[in-house]
């Protein structure tokens, strides 16, 4: 099991869809601690995980699960004590924090201030609220650098590199640039928000953290889940863990260093989403 320099990783939320993948690809391809959450039924999200296939023995130990709501910051603020608790002195070494809820508008007469306003709690509130509690855990400018894979010709171990990742999940129907269709008006306007949280939390940590550690906003792709079910016919569709796969690898090789890089939007395919 990896010791406290190598960090841990945190997945919000993990209950199923894209999340469900990337706490499973952490588990299986990193030595890495895995917290993962959900809004409810952490134990069944936790036996789940275990029964995927292809874990290493050591996951029971190294997977956390905690109950998160990002509409309720003293959920949030729980998870960061007992992150604080359970793993201390260590550092956040890669966090997906990804949560996501559509309401459909097809024409201005369709919103509803409810669920418009839930939009904005969910797909840009709740990352701001993420961002708050997780940031103390990322290294800052003096921390070492995390070591580097110990098993380097293993084909099945995800090479992190040396520097810490925050990734929040964006879409590209949040894009200015790329809306040629229209509708969905809450949910493309608080995606939106998401390209404008990563570009000012890396500004922020370029100055707390400079190199260890950058943030970057994502698009997963049209991705096959409980999410996307309506849209499924006529479409090309991604499995969950060929999206999430992919998505990690273009991560750990991004360069900490690179300011054409960080802060920005990247698909699923390593190419960026425009605001």
């Amino acid at each position: 099991m990896a010791s406290a320099k190598h960090g841990f990783a945190l997945v919000t939320p993990a209950s199923r869809g894209l999340g469900f993948a990337f706490a499973q690809q952490l588990l299986a391809k990193t030595q890495l601690p895995v917290v993962a959450t959900a809004r409810k039924n952490c134990a069944d999200l936790r036996d789940k995980l275990l029964s995927s296939e292809g874990l290493p023995q050591d996951a029971e130990q190294r997977l956390r699960v905690l109950e998160v709501d990002v509409t309720d910051e003293t959920t949030i603020s729980s998870m960061a004590d007992t992150i604080r608790q359970d793993y201390p002195k260590t550092p956040l070494r890669i966090a997906l924090a990804i949560p996501g809820i559509l309401h459909v508008e097809k024409s201005p007469a369709q919103i509803g201030a409810e669920s418009a306003l839930h939009s904005f709690q969910v797909n840009a509130l709740g990352p701001l609220l993420l961002m708050k509690h997780l940031s103390p855990f990322l290294p800052t400018k003096s921390s070492p650098e995390f070591p580097i894979s110990e098993n380097p010709e293993s084909d099945n171990e995800l090479k992190l590199p040396s520097h810490a990742i925050y990734a929040m999940m964006a879409a590209r129907v949040g894009s200015i640039s790329d809306n040629n269709s229209g509708g969905w008006y809450s949910y493309r306007a608080s995606k939106a928000s998401v390209y404008q949280i990563a570009k000012t939390f890396d500004l922020y940590l370029r100055g707390r953290c400079a190199e260890k550690a950058l943030a970057v906003a994502l698009h997963p792709g049209t991705v096959r889940t409980d999410f996307t079910k309506e849209f499924w016919s006529g479409r090309e569709m991604l499995e969950p863990l060929d999206s999430a796969y992919r998505i990690l690898q273009f991560l750990a090789g991004m360069p900490a260093g690179s300011k054409d890089g960080r802060g920005r939007c990247w698909d699923w395919k390593g190419e960026e989403v425009l605001p």
